[in-house]
């Protein structure tokens, strides 16, 4: 983890729509973008951290072994400089997330939480002030049908391939991930990128053909 990249990232005010243009034009798989997970909590201020994750699994025909001791809320890595990354398992219809995981994620220095699934507890979690993003919600706890068993792995969040370290940026309009070691690069190409849709609104509020303008700016 590059505590370079993290600065750099966090002194540009590149939303997440411009960071998965960029990176789509880098040919990043599935733009960064990890789809359907939108803000569940107020406000939906844009934060920028290391992804520290953790993967679930089915609890059902036979309940897996963990592969960590205690609970993954007192264990995983969390800090000011962290984003807690939980993967559900798809279809799943119980919460991953509730009011007491995140007190205690909160507690031990999480801002934020991306749940690749669903939450529970929303007074609790709107009370606590942390920003969470997720697919949705639900009134059933993790343990009907979910359990945790990876922290610091691999895993895979709305279609994108989510690694520890990996730069995680969320706001109102979601939530991409920035691979490691390339935040430079994909910093470099959004500003441009932006500057040139600059010039194009420009050109169509004069009443400029948007077709004509974006081949000029976008080469497109």
């Amino acid at each position: 983890m590059s505590s370079t990249e993290l600065s750099l990232l966090r002194s540009t005010s590149l939303s997440t729509y411009d960071l998965s243009d960029a990176l789509h034009a880098l040919h990043t798989p599935n733009a960064g973008a990890l789809v359907d997970l939108l803000p569940l909590t107020p406000p939906c201020a844009r934060v920028v951290g290391f992804a520290s994750t953790v993967r679930f699994a089915p609890k059902r025909p036979t309940p897996p072994t963990p592969q960590f001791a205690g609970h993954f809320a007192d264990v995983l890595p969390c800090s000011p400089d962290h984003i807690p990354v939980l993967s559900q398992p798809a279809g799943q219809r119980c919460a991953v997330l509730g009011g007491l995981v995140a007190a205690r994620l909160q507690a031990r220095g999480a801002a934020s939480v991306v749940i690749g699934g669903r939450v529970r507890d929303m007074p609790e979690l709107v009370a606590l002030g942390m920003g969470v993003w997720g697919a949705g919600r639900s009134t059933v706890g993790a343990g009907a049908e979910a359990v945790a068993v990876e922290i610091g792995g691999d895993v895979m969040v709305g279609g994108v391939l989510v690694y520890p370290g990996d730069l995680v940026v969320a706001d109102e309009g979601g939530v991409v991930v920035v691979p490691r070691g390339q935040v430079r690069e994909v910093v470099e190409m959004a500003e441009r990128m932006v500057e040139a849709d600059r010039k194009v609104r420009e050109d169509v509020a004069k009443g400029r053909a948007l077709g004509e303008s974006m081949r000029e700016h976008r080469g497109k």
